[in-house]
């Protein structure tokens, strides 16, 4: 059967696109919070190196045509450049998948890693236009900055600054060829057992996001003390526990309200919220805009 590109939707100028600096790089987030798998395109008119990070369950990036593709696992990323100028790339998304791309021109990236004619990295293949696909295990300095990217909330002024800041600090420990002791070299960075205790209590909160425990009983469930969990919990993700909560369902609650076409009450049952006025106050506090102006808009 011929392939076709029907069931992927095109995503240039969509919200998965966070960041996008013409002749630098480009940022996509996609977080896949429904119970389906989900397809996306985007078409690249110039030459890019692309690295890709799954941080929750797996993805599937395929370049021009679906057989042509990496898979990607919790806490699996990639490298991938291609000769190319002209591209589709189909992203084909789990349900629960959190994938970040990023994708940087190849002037710019010789630019960062080349200084007086020595380069940090071979480049051979590059001059060469041979293909290159590099897998590698997320390292825990990596994982915090991803973290970091996706989940702190700043003005819109002040978030492109942001971004890219992120992204030359995640450049430089991503493409850092020194073996990684991460509790000498990052000392802000809690060991692996913490980390996971964190991740836990971030999908415990997910989870029961309609009843969601006090901190003394997340504390408890995950092995931690309640100031250890809220410490290193607003150290990864950048904010405190129930903050990082709201933020979700807030945006769970656009995703129900643009991909799901629920109501706005559908949504407020959806997210817990037991009046629906309590739901479109907490809405408005955080976008500036009612649920139904949003829909709307």
């Amino acid at each position: 059967m011929k392939f076709t590109f029907d069931n992927y939707k095109n995503i240039d100028k969509s919200s998965h696109l966070i960041f996008n600096e013409e002749n630098t790089f480009k940022v996509f987030h996609f977080n896949n919070l429904s119970e389906e798998t989900q397809f996306f395109k985007h078409d690249l008119s110039h030459n890019y190196i692309q690295l890709y990070f799954e941080t929750n369950q797996n993805s599937k990036i395929a370049f021009n045509m679906e057989h042509c593709s990496i898979n990607l696992n919790f806490g699996d990323s990639s490298m991938v450049y291609f000769k190319d100028d002209t591209m589709k790339i189909l992203f084909n998304l789990a349900p629960k998948s959190d994938l970040i791309g990023i994708l940087i021109s190849i002037e710019f990236f010789h630019s960062l890693f080349t200084i007086e004619g020595n380069s940090l990295i071979n480049f051979s293949n590059f001059k060469t236009g041979k293909p290159i696909i590099e897998p590698k295990k997320i390292s825990n300095s990596v994982n915090l900055i991803l973290n970091q990217l996706t989940t702190k909330q700043l003005n819109q002024s002040l978030r492109p600054v942001y971004l890219k800041g992120k992204i030359y600090e995640l450049l430089s420990y991503y493409f850092s060829n020194a073996s990684e002791n991460e509790t000498e070299n990052c000392p802000y960075i809690a060991s692996e057992e913490t980390i996971s205790k964190i991740k836990n209590a971030k999908e415990i909160i997910i989870e029961e996001m309609n009843n969601p425990p006090s901190l003394d009983e997340l504390a408890k469930k995950v092995g931690l003390n309640i100031k250890k969990l809220k410490t290193d919990f607003k150290e990864f993700y950048g904010v405190p526990v129930f903050t990082f909560l709201l933020n979700y369902k807030m945006e769970l609650a656009k995703k129900l309200l643009l991909e799901q076409q629920l109501n706005v009450n559908e949504v407020a049952l959806n997210l817990g919220y037991s009046n629906s006025s309590h739901f479109i106050a907490a809405f408005k506090r955080k976008f500036g805009i009612t649920p139904k102006q949003f829909a709307k808009s």
